[in-house]
């Protein structure tokens, strides 16, 4: 492909109305460039896309199944938010109870793992996949207890 050493301003001279470009519409349009985006990859441009973009078509590498299911979302709920809805269950009379503790299965509430942020002021029964230990440890300091359900499974 051939540089374009000089400015376009330097051949606008004259200042009419096609700048020596010939006729009406010349030099106007994208006829001119070649079409709109990839047109012409295969045709005119192919020599552009070889010097310039030589990995333009074609797939490039892959992703194993295994990093699709490591890096999956997982969906988290704070200790603070559980003891909020804790909250609202009891003054609503629409909280379960086991002994004086609140029942809480997060699994059913769409949740993956219980993090650590936030305070607990009641005993709640937490039913999970995955805990933090900050979490599981403010749960039990409040009174409560946590059940991780691959152990409640086995039994």
């Amino acid at each position: 492909m051939v540089v374009r050493r000089e400015k376009k301003s330097r051949k606008l001279r004259g200042r009419t109305r096609t700048m020596s470009w010939g006729r009406i519409g010349q030099h106007r349009k994208s006829g001119s460039r070649g079409g709109f985006g990839a047109v012409g990859l295969h045709k005119h441009k192919v020599v552009w896309l070889i010097k310039y973009a030589p990995n333009w078509y074609g797939k490039h590498g892959f992703v194993s199944v295994q990093q699709v299911k490591k890096y999956r979302h997982i969906r988290t709920i704070n200790v603070g938010e559980l003891n909020e809805l804790a909250l609202e269950l009891v003054a609503k009379n629409a909280a379960v109870k086991e002994g004086d503790m609140v029942l809480l299965n997060t699994v059913e509430l769409g949740y993956d793992k219980v993090l650590g942020e936030g305070e607990v002021t009641i005993p709640l029964k937490v039913i999970t996949k995955g805990i933090t230990e900050l979490a599981k440890k403010k749960i039990e300091e409040a009174g409560g207890s946590v059940v991780l359900l691959e152990e409640q499974e086995e039994k």
